[in-house]
């Protein structure tokens, strides 16, 4: 016996349980995974892992930005990429949540919605023997002549008033049962169906879809063809013969800036406005292409995501041949625009030559006398470029970024007193270089837009089931699943109610039934106010 209690004892004061087994542990970690706390953990930490991507450059989108990460940060830039960041939507991290959360969602919301369909089939509960232990109660006496008349004529009225009031009821000899609110658990799986939908048609968008970009330069036109993009995303079954036939020319670019607001506000944007003429087998067409303003083409919308300046630059050799023209792509690297090009000539003789600048679109000085860009608009435009000879490295099968110059093997040109050449020019300007490698004009500057063509073949199923997750979410948040009981016990009526979850209105409701009956039970010649008041005064 002592031996027993010792046991006992044991047990309560928290021994280790009883080894469950693999088999068990499993059971008890699906059961942890297919619920709607980890469905919504997963969900958070899914928002969460997708941070990264828009906060740093990804692979698969500018590869060209990746490496020039990697290369000034170093060790944490190794490690970044170790690590995938830089890969993010590929990743197998991502991807193991992405999985997570649709198996954590399926086995979730399929025994819920059967259990909540054998819910709403069954019949409310009969009234518990304790009405007093419900978390609103309420009683209010039986005045009658025949007690069973008015026992069912009030029974009758609770129920009348119950489903007036939306509650499912059943009656019982003494009592009423009535529940209603199923539609916040039918709330709860459609918003749960819809975030798997979501996520289904994400990841199908994603599948046969695309994404790609491209930066034209005002007067130049884009032939939609794999080749023709800078950059290009295709999804795992996307079919390169699906692409649309259709031709895109940037006639006018047109841009503006703030500079009538003071501080912080000072030159920011304000307009950009794309004048595009599209091109398809059905004829052409303008239009003007804004911000979050797509074209859109056959399925696929082309989005205007970013601007800048591209000096047209003309090179010549030593003979007046020219080995180089053309607008060049300079990336802007602040708010007022101070961008930053390379420019390549591997024809150039007797050395190959590229060139590194810095475009001012409106120069100032700092206080330390250094040349800067004070505001966005091209309004004293200065182009600064370092000269290098040498060679490119565009003949050794390794890839370039067209924005970075390699200038490890390269020589750059010096002036005759020794010091590094460089060229400060303005619009017309033309160059001489040193020891005979021809000049370099400085033509004029045009401008460019940054498209991205995006192709969801899904996309189309993304709003109806947004609007159901919404809708599914309103109806989980503001209904409320409540009981109520009422029950003719002796001389009074007990009404009782229970709230299934937080329902702060349980009380009001239970007492607003408890009124209703109480003009009920009143008797026919005493249901009238004026009527007692008149007959307490004859009384007197």
């Amino acid at each position: 016996m002592t031996h027993r209690n010792d046991v006992k004892k044991q047990s309560k004061s928290g021994a280790p349980a009883a080894d469950i087994g693999v088999v068990g542990m499993l059971r008890w970690a699906w059961r942890q995974l297919t619920t709607m706390r980890a469905a919504l953990i997963l969900l958070l930490v899914l928002a969460l892992a997708a941070i990264p991507g828009s906060l740093l450059p990804q692979r698969i989108q500018d590869p060209g930005a990746v490496s020039t990460f990697i290369e000034e940060n170093g060790a944490w830039g190794e490690f970044l990429d170790a690590v995938q960041l830089f890969d993010v939507y590929t990743s197998v991290w991502f991807s193991a949540v992405y999985i997570l959360l649709m198996v954590s969602l399926v086995g979730c919301i399929i025994p819920r919605t059967k259990h909540h369909l054998r819910a709403m089939r069954q019949a409310p509960p009969t009234a518990p023997r304790r009405l007093t232990r419900m978390s609103a109660y309420r009683t209010t006496p039986l005045t009658t002549q025949s007690e069973q008349r008015t026992t069912d004529e009030l029974l009758d009225a609770a129920r009348a008033h119950l489903k007036k009031s939306g509650y499912r009821t059943v009656r019982a000899d003494d009592h009423i049962a009535a529940e209603r609110g199923y539609l916040k658990e039918t709330g709860n799986l459609v918003f749960h169906v819809s975030i798997l939908a979501t996520v289904i048609i994400m990841a199908m968008g994603g599948l046969f879809g695309y994404s790609g970009q491209r930066v034209l330069v005002e007067g130049e036109t884009f032939s939609h063809s794999l080749v023709s993009y800078d950059s290009f995303d295709p999804g795992t079954f996307f079919d390169a013969d699906s692409l649309p036939e259709f031709r895109l020319t940037l006639d006018d670019l047109e841009t503006r800036f703030d500079d009538e607001a003071s501080g912080a506000q000072f030159g920011q944007p304000r307009q950009f406005d794309a004048s595009v003429t599209l091109n398809t087998p059905e004829g052409a067409s303008e239009f003007m292409l804004r911000p979050n303003e797509p074209v859109r083409v056959d399925g696929s919308r082309v989005y205007l995501i970013g601007n800048g300046y591209a000096p047209v630059i003309t090179a010549r050799n030593a003979n007046g041949d020219v080995t180089y023209s053309g607008p060049v792509v300079f990336l802007p690297q602040d708010g007022v625009y101070t961008s930053t090009g390379v420019v390549k000539i591997p024809d150039a003789s007797p050395d190959q030559l590229g060139f590194g600048g810095v475009l001012l679109p409106t120069t100032g000085r700092n206080d330390d006398g250094e040349l800067i860009s004070t505001f966005a608009e091209l309004r004293n435009p200065l182009l600064v470029m370092d000269a290098y000879r040498g060679d490119l490295g565009l003949d050794t099968g390794v890839p370039q970024s067209v924005y970075q110059l390699e200038s490890d093997s390269m020589e750059q040109l010096v002036d005759e007193d020794g010091s590094p050449y460089q060229m400060v020019m303005q619009p017309g300007d033309t160059a001489e270089l040193p020891d005979g490698h021809g000049s370099v004009t400085f033509e004029e500057i045009r401008k460019y837009a940054a498209l991205d063509v995006h192709h969801d073949p899904v996309q189309v199923w993304m709003m109806p089931f947004m609007a159901l997750l919404f809708g599914g979410l309103s109806l989980s948040l503001f209904v409320a699943r409540r009981r109520v009981w009422v029950r003719v016990r002796g001389d009074e009526v007990e009404i009782a109610g229970l709230a299934r979850g937080e329902d702060p209105r349980v009380d009001e409701a239970v007492e607003e039934l408890t009124q209703v009956l109480a003009l009920e039970s009143l008797e026919p010649e005493s249901a009238d106010p004026d009527a007692g008041s008149a007959q307490n005064s004859s009384g007197k």
